[in-house]
């Protein structure tokens, strides 16, 4: 995940939420960075729906989530992969209720 055209970087102290897609929190400005050894980077569509995050820590990449909405703005899908760990799958339907059967990268279903 890149900041682009077609997506707003933004930079946060945390996130929070049980529910996906979850809520960044504590806004920072880049150039406060440098004295932080966590954070994330999220990532906004030109709509400000949160398409997916980074969290950074001491400079590696430990947790991603990217999310992909249904027209009506309900979340659709979101993958999260975290360190070490096979990514995973959610679908969600056009509610935004979660569709059972989550799958890892290699296909496998997953509770």
């Amino acid at each position: 995940m890149t900041g682009d055209a077609e997506h707003d970087c933004r930079f946060f102290v945390s996130y929070t939420g049980v529910k996906l897609p979850l809520r960044l929190v504590n806004a920072i400005e880049p150039d406060q960075l440098s004295n932080r050894n966590t954070f994330i980077r999220g990532f906004f569509d030109r709509a400000g729906a949160l398409t997916g995050f980074e969290k950074v820590v001491y400079g590696e990449i430990e947790l991603t989530h990217s999310y992909a909405y249904h027209p009506s703005g309900a979340l659709r899908r979101a993958e999260i992969v975290m360190l070490d760990e096979d990514p995973v799958t959610l679908h969600f339907d056009e509610s935004g209720a979660p569709i059972t059967g989550a799958t890892s990268a290699s296909g496998e279903a997953r509770s």
